[in-house]
């Protein structure tokens, strides 16, 4: 009887003990598992079209080194990106599009952390035409519709000896919110500050082709390339990755310097050069229209968006730490990425996004002390 009694004094206290430790759950911590992870764990991003094709590869590159790590992301534009972190339906978001002053004060814990730079190139469908040269006024006449025909003079001039045809420009472009149209829209303000006031440099623009009857949307990368890729005699604009796995042609452009050039590894890294610090406190920076002499014009840098400290799981937050080291140091990342198209990061630039990830927190507690 003075057993049982015992033994039944004994749980009430166990389960007293319990009940004092309830409420909030205690940060999770990682405990063993493949690279120190605490099991398996799913994160799920969306967002930017722009580095799709690396990401893509990353993710399945990663699965080998982190098995008990599962990546989902959903190209959906980099407006959808920014709208699916804020609303809480992604654990992280791509976007080559900068945060708004109002996003960053209805959410300051959010941090843009670049991962590559891409080029975004003009693709067009010209039959029997190859290595057509444009310029900045060419560009914003064509996509502003006041250059209507390819024989028109502002392009024969750049493109001497090569019979152009008597017909009308279809100007492809992004039918979605998108960081790539930031980009270029961007780069046609440079080179033309009428665009800026008469157009806009934004995720989405009021195109005058369309106005005009002979523009057409496309959504994503993809279906801008499409667009191109099935319209004759059209031009429009994608990530340098998409023109390339799609063979589509790309034109050359005449840069800031005056000369002309094509979009590729040594014009890429010159044109991250001219800006290499122009980087502003949030991390972010526009590599548009840079001054070097082999510079490509039309540059950004891609981001993931992240918490810096609103991570409700900690054992998930250390491995979206653990993916973005990894896909900015291993080599074999690199070459993959260099492979696609795109530019690695200097590694000043890396240094900065480390810096910044080591500050971030979950519960309290830096993820990467």
């Amino acid at each position: 009887m003075r057993k049982s009694f015992l033994f039944v004094l004994l749980a009430v206290l166990v389960l007293a003990l319990a009940a004092c430790g309830g409420g909030k759950a205690a940060p999770t911590q990682s405990s063993g598992g493949t690279n120190g992870q605490a099991g398996p764990i799913v994160l799920n991003g969306a967002g930017a079209t722009f580095p799709l094709p690396v990401y893509n590869e990353w993710i399945q590159m990663y699965k080998a080194v982190q098995p008990d790590v599962t990546i989902n992301y959903q190209g959906i534009g980099s407006g959808g990106g920014q709208k699916a972190i804020m609303d809480g339906t992604v654990d992280f978001a791509g976007s080559d599009s900068l945060l708004s002053e109002a996003q960053y004060k209805k959410m300051p814990d959010l941090q843009m952390l670049p991962m590559v730079a891409g080029a975004v190139v003009p693709v067009y469908n010209l039959p029997n035409v190859k290595g057509l040269v444009l310029d900045g006024p060419a560009m914003v006449g064509i996509f502003m519709g006041k250059i209507t025909k390819w024989n028109d003079p502002a392009i024969a001039k750049l493109n001497p000896g090569v019979t152009l045809p008597d017909q009308t420009i279809t100007v492809a472009h992004r039918s979605d919110g998108s960081g790539t149209t930031e980009i270029f829209t961007s780069y046609l303000a440079a080179v033309d500050p009428a665009w800026k006031t008469q157009v806009g440099v934004g995720k989405a623009v009021e195109w005058p082709t369309d106005a005009a009857g002979h523009g057409v949307g496309g959504k994503g990368n993809p279906g801008v390339a499409q667009a191109v890729q099935s319209t004759p005699y059209s031009i429009g604009y994608v990530e340098l990755a998409y023109a390339k796995s799609n063979a589509i042609p790309m034109a050359k452009l005449v840069n800031a310097a005056g000369n002309t050039v094509e979009a590729n590894a040594e014009t890429m890294q010159d044109a991250m050069a001219a800006f290499a610090n122009a980087f502003d406190e949030r991390l972010t920076a526009k590599i548009v229209n840079a001054p070097g002499k082999n510079s490509w014009p039309i540059m950004g840098y891609t981001y993931l968006i992240v918490h810096m400290k609103n991570y409700e799981d900690c054992a998930k937050a250390k491995a979206l730490v653990d993916y973005i080291k990894w896909a900015l140091t291993d080599k074999a990342a690199a070459k993959k990425a260099a492979d696609l198209g795109y530019a690695t990061l200097p590694p000043a630039v890396r240094d900065k996004v480390f810096a910044r990830l080591h500050q971030m927190e979950c519960h309290g507690q830096k993820v990467w002390p």
